[in-house]
């Protein structure tokens, strides 16, 4: 499933072909796709066709586009009128949804469930496609609604303190720069669980997966059951760091991908998979260990329906751990 890194790819990808194009027409191919819009495809096509996409906003891994009124749906016939935002186009990716910029006379995708047209752009493609092979994400409407926290409602160009409402409870993650690391930890600390399991809490940090919440304990040095409630100041941050760290750099590589169903915008699979340290290395040779002189070899544990790898040299398991 796509990550953090690997929708904020999307989005900047959706920033430089997307915004400020108004959707012309609207294909759906597919009806399961828009199982979580409730009015059915007619009233999907209906509310998208004459939008003008304002942004592309995220919040951890939820992915929006803020749509325009238009002057007819307003009620105000005056087009200079500063747009509103009150909907948002929602997309959510699941285990295989991938969300391309395609010009006409490209065949379509074989997984192929809705069409964008969007106004002509000078060197730009005019449809956005959304190709879905598992059929696990979708697209729908929602509303957008103030956000609670302070601050605009997530990463954007320009950003709005509107959030979509089923993002809402969603916390900030470590590369948005409202995120507020003393009320991270405050709320950590008041938990009783292991490391990993409160990485991978949406409502206490967003867009911490499996795969870079393996990379950033690896990188801390710290094993995935150390208790939080009684994890140090110090600790907290430098598994944040950590986190932070390899997300940036899966960012400037384009994500992670081990096969072809995640790709960005212009169809490319992201490769930060060869960088990485813990995740997938069962029985390998610890590179840290290795340039220290020791001899540690990754290990794979069953975790929450998952495998967690770390080295059991340099993240040694806490007598005291919690699951």
């Amino acid at each position: 499933m796509p990550e953090l890194p690997e929708v904020e790819v999307v989005r900047r990808g959706l920033v430089s072909w997307v915004r400020g194009r108004t959707i012309t027409s609207v294909d759906v191919l597919d009806p399961r796709s828009l199982r979580r819009h409730a009015l059915g495809p007619e009233d999907f096509a209906g509310n998208l066709e004459g939008a003008r996409v304002l942004d592309v906003v995220r919040r951890g891994k939820f992915l929006w586009m803020p749509l325009a009124d238009t002057p007819a749906a307003s009620g105000n016939p005056d087009s200079s009128a500063a747009p509103v935002p009150a909907v948002a186009l929602m997309a959510h990716l699941g285990m295989s949804g991938q969300l391309l910029m395609q010009d006409p006379g490209v065949p379509d995708e074989k997984h192929l469930k809705v069409r964008l047209r969007l106004s002509p752009a000078a060197g730009m493609p005019e449809q956005l496609r959304f190709v879905d092979q598992r059929i696990f994400g979708g697209l729908f409407l929602t509303s957008l609604i103030p956000t609670d926290d302070g601050g605009p409602g997530g990463l954007a160009e320009t950003p709005l303190p509107l959030i979509a409402e089923e993002a809402a409870h969603i916390a900030r993650d470590p590369l948005d720069p409202n995120f507020s690391f003393d009320v991270f930890y405050r709320r950590l600390r008041a938990r009783k669980t292991g490391l990993k399991r409160a990485l991978l809490d949406q409502g206490l940090v967003s867009g911490i997966g499996n795969i870079y919440a393996d990379e950033a304990l690896w990188k801390a040095q710290l094993h995935y059951a150390r208790p939080t409630d009684t994890l140090r100041r110090a600790d907290a941050l430098r598994v944040l760091d950590a986190a932070r760290a390899v997300m940036t750099d899966a960012l400037a590589a384009g994500g992670t991908s081990f096969d072809s169903l995640y790709v960005n915008v212009n169809g490319a699979s992201g490769y930060f998979d060869r960088s990485l340290n813990a995740y997938g290395r069962e029985g390998l040779e610890c590179k840290r260990c290795a340039a220290a002189g020791r001899v540690g070899l990754l290990k794979r544990e069953q975790f929450m329906n998952r495998s967690s790898y770390t080295c059991p040299v340099c993240q040694p398991r806490p007598r005291n751990g919690r699951w």
